[in-house]
């Protein structure tokens, strides 16, 4: 796989899907047989799993917008550190809108094969966008 930015695969995700709602394009980055490790609250560990999450955060967040903040590709293996904005106007996991902006981190580490992502293992800080939606108090230091 190319280090170059315009082949990267989690750069597509995030630009068409993700931001976009272009779904159709996770068909082409995830591998048929994809397994996704992902918080996913209560969707499914593959590519169907994927998109109806990314709808749900869409949905949830109209304006959302993905940046890679940066990426390293090395063989079969593709890290990526990512940030999510966007505001919270529709319903997120059962919660009416709150209006509230949020600003969250996560990061993906995945095994490529044949062009196509064929594991993937997505860290993202659900409870900060919990806490941020004033779903969860913040925590006490």
């Amino acid at each position: 796989m190319s280090a170059d930015r315009t082949d990267s695969l989690i750069r597509r995700m995030f630009d068409i899907a993700f931001n976009q709602g272009m779904f159709a394009v996770v068909d082409e980055v995830v591998a048929p047989d994809g397994v996704t490790h992902t918080p996913t609250w209560g969707t499914s560990n593959n590519r169907e799993g994927l998109k109806q999450l990314i709808a749900m955060f869409r949905s949830a967040f109209p304006d959302l917008h993905c940046s890679v903040e940066d990426e390293i590709n090395e063989g079969d293996k593709v890290a990526a550190r990512w940030t999510i904005r966007g505001t919270h106007t529709g319903s997120f996991l059962g919660n009416s809108s709150t209006r509230r902006p949020i600003v969250v981190q996560g990061m993906i580490f995945a095994r490529t094969a044949n062009g196509q992502i064929a594991e993937g293992w997505t860290v993202l800080d659900q409870m900060s966008i919990l806490q941020q939606l004033g779903i969860v108090p913040p925590s006490r230091h």
